[in-house]
């Protein structure tokens, strides 16, 4: 649930998505824990298995947030590998540098990006992921673009986000859950609006298959997703064409 951009009909500019991000970057972890018990540590873990990243690779981790998702990668490419995050809220940011610096592990570079305009090479990076801040992108397939642009061929875009389940009794729950829970959560902790943002961004969010469309719209090959968490969450993974013109 990280932040990039958000705009358009009942969306926050971009400008106001970055000052919510910066605003709520000392709430955001505890909250994190508390809206998904705990559970969102294994779901990036998860996902950074699907990035198939090892000793020596080079991951960008795109809308990184608070950097639990750049942290868990970090942990898989030493030796000699690198991590950098991107994130275009320095509140978030400067929270991630700290506590990557906690770790003994190769520690993750983290850097002020536009997911729009990522400010890298084509072909620098082995994989780019994204956990819970693709929904924020103002432009989905220009984000994907990008992220497959910057991903040297054979290597693979992932995905993590939550998905709004279909059928009961899941569905009730979680309509309950995103829309009268977290936003209590939010205005107890100071910030129900940026809590009531977040629900709201997840049920404009793409179902699986059509996301699925929108990597191979991207130039993404070997497509396919995982859904999981009980069909509230699903982690998407795209692997840049070998052979795709540059």
């Amino acid at each position: 649930m990280s932040a990039q951009q958000g705009a358009g009909a009942g969306r926050l500019e971009a400008e106001q998505v970055r000052s919510m991000f910066d605003r709520i970057a000392r709430i955001y972890d505890p909250l994190n824990t508390a809206m998904t018990a705990g559970l969102h540590h294994r779901w990036r873990e998860r996902a950074a298995d699907l990035a198939q990243i090892g000793p020596g690779s080079c991951v960008l981790d795109v809308a990184t947030g608070t950097g639990d998702l750049a942290i868990e990668l970090a942990r898989r490419v030493v030796p000699g590998g690198e991590v950098v995050g991107s994130d275009f809220s320095e509140g978030m940011l400067a929270r991630a540098r700290v506590k990557a610096a906690k770790i003994h592990t190769a520690e993750p570079r983290f850097e002020w990006g536009d997911a729009l305009e990522l400010p890298y090479a084509d072909d620098s990076f082995d994989a780019a992921t994204v956990g819970f801040g693709a929904r924020n992108f103002s432009d989905l397939p220009r984000g994907l673009a990008e992220m497959a642009r910057v991903v040297r061929p054979g290597g693979r875009v992932v995905v993590l986000e939550f998905t709004t389940p279909t059928r009961p009794p899941l569905s009730l729950f979680y309509g309950l859950w995103f829309d009268r829970i977290v936003p209590l959560l939010g205005r107890l902790a100071g910030d129900g609006d940026a809590y009531s943002y977040l629900p709201n961004s997840v049920k404009r969010w793409p179902g699986p298959a059509t996301l699925a469309a929108e990597f191979d719209r991207a130039g993404l090959c070997e497509i396919r997703y995982l859904l999981t968490a009980g069909g509230i969450l699903t982690i998407h993974v795209g692997t840049v064409p070998v052979r795709a013109h540059r």
